[in-house]
This record gives C-alpha cells, sequence and structure tokens, in this order.
C-alpha cells in the first residue's frame, strides 16, 4: 500500500534574500541545519516574496515616475502616485477603485489588489521601495525544480506561493 502521510516542514533560518542570491544554496543550506534532506515525491512551497527578491523585482519608488494617469488615480485612491504608476504598469485592467482600494486584473491574468505589489517585509532604509510578482513564475518554479534536482538527485515539485486571496 502506497504511503498516505502528508507533512510539512517548516524550514526556518533564510536569511534576508537579495537580488542574485541563489534560492537553491539557501534553501538547501536551511534544510542542513535542521537535519532534513529532499526525498522523492517532496513538493517544495516557496514564498513568491523570496523569488521576488532573488529576482531583481524590488524597485525604488524614487525611481518612478508617475503618469498623469497614475497621479490621478492615485488622488482618488489616496495611494502614493508611483506605487499607483508601478501598479498600472503590471496590469492589463482596472476593475475597482476607491479610497484606500485598487483591484486590477494582472498581466498574468490574477485578480488582485495592487497588482500583488508588496510594500511589506522590504528593507526601506534607503527609501520606499516595492516589490513586483516575478515576471514567469511558471519558469522560476521550473528552474528551481530542475536545480533542486540536479543537486539533491531525487525528483522533487516547486511551488510558489503567495497569500494574495486570489
Amino acid at each position: 500500500m502506497a504511503d498516505t502521510r502528508f507533512e510539512v516542514i517548516g524550514v526556518p533560518g533564510l536569511p534576508m534574500v537579495e537580488p542574485g542570491d541563489s534560492l537553491v544554496d539557501l534553501i538547501q543550506q536551511a534544510l542542513r541545519d535542521i537535519s532534513e534532506s529532499l526525498q522523492d515525491g517532496d513538493v517544495v512551497c516557496v514564498a513568491q516574496k523570496i523569488v521576488s527578491k532573488a529576482e531583481g523585482r524590488l524597485i525604488r519608488l524614487d525611481d518612478v515616475e508617475p503618469s498623469t494617469a497614475a497621479i490621478e488615480l492615485a488622488a482618488e485612491t489616496d495611494k502614493d502616485p508611483r506605487l499607483v504608476e508601478l501598479i498600472l504598469s503590471e496590469s492589463d485592467e482596472v476593475l475597482r477603485k476607491k479610497p484606500g482600494v485598487l483591484i486590477v486584473r494582472h498581466k498574468r491574468g490574477f485578480v488582485m489588489a495592487n497588482a500583488g505589489i508588496d510594500q511589506s517585509n522590504v528593507d526601506h532604509a534607503g527609501g520606499d521601495q516595492a516589490l513586483l510578482l516575478p515576471t514567469d513564475p511558471d519558469a522560476s518554479a521550473a528552474r528551481l525544480r530542475e536545480q533542486l534536482q540536479s543537486l539533491s538527485s531525487v525528483s522533487v515539485g516547486v511551488v510558489i506561493v503567495d497569500s494574495a486571496n486570489r
């Protein structure tokens, strides 16, 4: 009979991820630190935020020049015009807007607040920053899967997860 056990293992101790960091190296080191290793059939769930950080999707708002449309929409939604410019650049359509709320259809088809752009858990010491979703999360997951399998000699799945309501 096949093993029907389901187990979730959190991997603590990952450092603050920076652009260009190797997620494979960070994951493998974190697993070694807790005396764990990948097994055939494991599914590695990786937070979208660390994938975006490693891929350099962190944007300094001081580097963003808001368009007239972004300035007007920012006034309607009580949002920073630079953030609204990023939201518009990551979106195909604005679906709902009111003070404090901006719901859009992301270029990848997701319907979400602020195009999934996040400003939490990022370093703002050098000024306000915003973290965009990965450009191609499927390709990111496939690349991470290939690298993990190559280094560990086991067959695993990789899912990039997000806490967004979709």
